[in-house]
């Protein structure tokens, strides 16, 4: 029973890099993203996600507990345009916070409100704005400023590096109908504050996350559109103290959702989402993600 626990707090523990919204572990993008704006224009953004999760698997089997852990998570966006060596890049900040709460057979997790780690990023565009199809590639780094204590399981900070390559870009398939396609890998560096299960330290590894998407657009009006998302990930198994972990993930999801824009220069994006399949860790059984941007 001691080792199941243990078990368990370390799924927590892992879930909360999932959490981080906008770009998580994997990096999820919203649907328009990979559109570039003319140099010169600054965008700041808002995002709120509220994630439900009742399941708790462990190598593709469901675990015969009733957990419940909850999940509000915001993140602050500043991104600003500008145009190098004939390139369009967008130099940014991200910066999530949030609250994760434990409920059910898994209470003696408890409730954490803590800020996630700051991520520095700049898309590289190989078209113009203007353009009918995109195609730009986004380095991030993860700086480890966020908050972390190896004896709370949930949290937000990571105690680590980490850095994410992405490429990801947008086709015109008819007036009307866009697809937004991606792909990304996340390298890890080490976290050597990790709990040993004991209350100790120990070295937490992990491996390459990979992650596909695809959403498709139908524009309804200028300023309207449906959308629809399918996500993929893949990989990341961990090491703790150098003892393999057998935790691969494979986690596919989906959302579905629109985008107004309320004014020219003020957008709102909501969509609802749930995973379709997990492999490795809690599954999410309701999601609901809204995201305000405005132009400048």
């Amino acid at each position: 029973m001691k080792q199941f626990f243990k078990r368990l707090a370390s799924l927590a523990a892992a879930l909360t890099a999932l959490t981080q919204a906008g770009t998580a572990s994997a990096i999820e993008f919203d649907a328009g993203d990979y559109t570039p704006m003319p140099a010169g224009t600054t965008a700041l953004l808002l995002y709120g996600q509220h994630t439900t999760r009742d399941r708790l698997y462990s190598q593709g089997n469901r675990q015969a507990i009733n957990p419940q852990l909850n999940s509000t998570v915001g993140i602050l966006r500043a991104v600003r345009y500008m145009e190098v060596g004939g390139l369009i890049i967008d130099p940014q900040f991200l910066l999530p916070f949030g609250r994760l709460n434990a409920k059910d057979d898994i209470a003696g997790l408890g409730s954490k409100s803590s800020v996630g780690d700051l991520i520095l990023a700049s898309a590289i565009w190989f078209t113009k704005p203007g353009d009918k199809n995109h195609f730009a590639i986004t380095p991030y780094l993860y700086v480890p400023t966020g908050s972390y204590d190896r004896n709370q399981s949930l949290g937000l900070g990571e105690n680590r590096y980490k850095f994410a390559l992405q490429a990801g870009g947008i086709v015109e398939l008819a007036p009307g109908i866009n697809w937004d396609y991606g792909g990304d890998v996340t390298f890890f560096g080490k976290n050597d504050d990790y709990n040993d299960g004991a209350g100790g330290a120990t070295t937490l590894k992990q491996k390459p996350l990979y992650q596909l998407q695809t959403h498709l657009r139908y524009q309804l009006s200028p300023t309207l559109d449906l959308r629809g998302g399918l996500f993929h990930t893949f990989g990341g198994e961990t090491k703790v103290g150098g003892v393999d972990q057998s935790n691969r993930q494979s986690t596919t999801k989906f959302n579905v959702g629109t985008a107004w824009f309320m004014q020219p220069d003020l957008q709102l994006i909501a969509t609802y989402g749930r995973d379709i399949h997990v492999r490795e860790g809690f599954k999410a059984n309701n999601q609901v993600n809204l995201r305000l941007l405005k132009l400048y």
